[in-house]
């Protein structure tokens, strides 16, 4: 479940309801939070500083017109600046992934959720932790809650046997656990 979060003083307050909100609601762990704030802390006291010295001194190169170290600080001051107006809005619209608590039936799975399958096709396990999609790293075993197989997990519990189209055919999967 996602609580409301008011990043002026992080701290969670209950929104009432699961994470079904605007379009523009960003769900996020605490981690992710924080690798939000500091990437936009780095490019706001870094990156920023170093492309406007990039600026000045292909400026200070004279004719701009055919000065291509000047459009290359202009598209990356460019990206830059968009990035910060998204990482603001991101974490502006945070809402933090709490703990879903268990049900008699026992825990559901959940953004947040790391989820051991035993994969039936390929008789192998593996674990996942369902995470929002701006955290999603399959590197890391993060998936998004909008991938197929996320989506396919979503208020699964253990024991469940999930079917899951992929592009090499249909994967059968059993829920070995979820934490």
């Amino acid at each position: 479940m996602a609580d409301d979060f008011n990043t002026d003083d992080d701290q969670p307050t209950p929104a009432g309801a699961a994470y079904t909100g605007g379009d523009d609601q960003t769900l996020v762990t605490k981690e992710g939070l924080k690798k939000l704030r500091d990437e936009l802390d780095e490019l706001k006291s870094v990156r920023r500083t170093e492309v406007a010295q990039r600026l000045k001194e292909a400026i200070s190169y004279g004719d701009l017109s055919e000065n291509s170290e000047y459009e290359e600080a202009k598209n990356e001051q460019a990206f830059v600046e968009g990035r910060i107006l998204e990482l603001e809005q991101m974490i502006k619209n945070a809402k933090i992934i709490a703990e879903k608590k268990d049900t008699k039936r026992g825990k559901e799975v959940d953004i947040g959720s790391t989820v051991t399958l035993q994969n039936k096709t390929e008789n192998e396990e593996e674990r996942y932790t369902i995470v929002g999609s701006t955290e999603a790293d399959p590197l890391d075993h993060k998936i998004s809650n909008e991938s197929p197989i996320g989506k396919a997990l979503l208020s699964k519990r253990k024991g469940d046997i999930v079917d899951i189209a992929a592009p090499s055919g249909a994967i059968r999967y059993e829920i070995l656990n979820v934490a």
